[in-house]
Parts: structure tokens; sequence; C-alpha cells
């Protein structure tokens, strides 16, 4: 995701509303798997999730989430997100995902962006009338691994706590993760995977000459493991970033749409220390 300035307060005021309807009912206690895997995506429908796109609300005329074939097809026509029902703690998430070929509007010559919001918390559209206050595990060409602070508001158009600290170096001015580098917090803003290129540039297809996302076409898996205040996040195995002393450290969980075409087939909660370990034979099978 790309940061972009907040809302009008009457725009948040108005999400605020939407999130308090009836139907929507008070923010969940958050949960943790014990046993076994909490599944996001069954492959069939979008059950236990519900959708909040900027123009249309709570309502998705457009088609930008479907269900087809076992896979989560994200159009990328809209702004907005696939929210969980159900807030979570302490889990190790699994998504497994490839870019399709379209991107939309203002970003259709721009690098393919999504992201996972992890820790939602406060009204739909809190953030620019968008995604809620929480913390992302970013997915962009070039940047998948990035931690960004997305401080939302609450219904009062008020900033939601919101804090993360990572060890990290500066790159010029980027806040770029390594461990045993300083400690830095934020509270909006990014701090760069390790390996994110410093000449990364919002184009179309970027891909650095470190990057261990899978190349286009291919699915990628990133894990996102959320451990107490702690959020360590790893893509195709490797582990390329992480934080800790995170505010909130618990909430809904977010696939956002953002102008761009993405397919997931994978989205689970599992216990911590017992997801499955990454295999890439099994990834991407050889034709």
């Amino acid at each position: 995701m790309m940061l972009r300035a907040p809302a009008s307060l009457l725009t948040l005021a108005l999400a605020g509303l939407a999130f308090l309807a009836p139907a929507r009912g008070d923010e969940p206690t958050p949960i943790t798997p014990k046993d076994g895997p909490i599944v996001l995506f069954n492959g069939k429908n979008l059950d236990g999730l519900y959708t909040f796109i900027k123009d249309t609300k709570y309502e998705d005329p457009r088609k930008v989430f479907t269900v087809k074939d076992g896979l989560l097809h994200i159009s990328g026509d809209g702004f907005g997100a696939a929210t969980t029902k159900q807030a979570y703690r302490d889990y190790h998430l699994v998504i497994e995902f490839k870019w399709g070929e379209r991107t939309w509007h203002e970003r259709e010559k721009k690098a393919r962006d999504s992201g996972v919001l992890v820790h939602a918390t406060g009204p739909d559209g809190g953030y620019s009338g968008i995604w809620m206050n929480s913390i992302e595990a970013q997915i962009i060409e070039g940047g998948v691994g990035d931690i960004l602070a997305v401080r939302g508001a609450g219904t009062d158009g008020k900033p939601l706590p919101i804090s993360v600290t990572a060890e990290v170096e500066m790159r010029g001015k980027a806040t770029v993760w390594k461990a045993g580098g300083m400690k830095k917090t934020i509270q909006g803003g990014r701090i760069d995977w390790y390996g994110r290129d410093p000449k990364w540039t919002d184009t179309l297809g970027f891909r650095g000459k470190e990057d261990v996302e899978s190349p286009f076409g291919q699915w990628t898996r990133m894990d996102v493991v959320c451990d107490k205040d702690r959020v360590t996040i790893f893509v195709n195995g490797v582990k390329v970033n992480e934080a800790f002393d995170v505010i909130p450290s618990a909430g809904k969980i977010q696939v956002q749409t953002e102008l761009a075409e993405m397919y997931v087939r994978r989205l689970e909660l599992w216990p911590l220390g017992k997801a499955p370990k990454f295999d890439a034979a099994t990834l991407n099978p050889a034709k």
C-alpha cells in the first residue's frame, strides 16, 4: 500500500456510522488458533468475511471480490478490503497469492499494489475512508514484506493508537529493517524489508535485484507471525522484516484491493509453532 493523506473528518464520520450499523455489532473479542488452522478463505465463498470498498461501502456492485475455481479473485477495481468478521491474536498467518494482469485507473502503469492488514481495529474506513487502523504486511512489486503503520481514526475522527518499533538502519531517507540495528519507533509510515532495492521505482513490473517474492505469474507465500506484540514477516521462507512493541496487538485481518488484480488461494491462521514449513516445490510445482 502507498500511504495517502488522511480522509476528511466528514468521510471518517460517515465510515464510523456505517461501522456502527446494527448488522455489524460490536468489535469481537479476539480469538487464538489452538488445535489446528483457522481457514479464513474456504475456496468456495466469502463466508466469515465481509467487503468494504471506499465508494460503495458494504456493497460490491463491480464484483471486486469474487470466488472462482477455488481462488479468491480480487479484480483491483477500487480501494478497499475483504475483512474477517472475527478478530484474532497470537497466530501464524499464511497467505499464498499471485498477481493478475490488470491494473486500474491512476495506478495503471504503477507497481502492482496490495497488502494484508493485521490487528485491524476501529471503524471500517478509519484510514482515508478505506481501511481500518492496522499494521500492514505490504504486498507490492519490489516491496513485499515492508511493514506499515496504517493509522486510522475512530468514529469521533480522532486518531487511534498505533505504534511499531524495529531494529533498523537508515539508507538515505529510507528506514530499513536490520537485525541488531538502532531501535526506531514509528506511528505512521513504513519500515522497508531488508532487501528493498534502493533504486525502487513505482513502475509496473518492477523487480529488485534481491527480491525474494516469486516472479510474475507464480505463487508467493507470505507468513505473518503475530506473537503477542511482535510481528515477523517471511516471504517464500525468508525472514524479511520484524517489529516489536506493536500497538495494537490484536484485531481483524484485511486483504486489500488497491487497483491491482490479485489471486489468493490460501489464507489461514495456524497456532504459533505449528504452521507447515515453506516448500518451494509444492508452491510452484514444475510443469
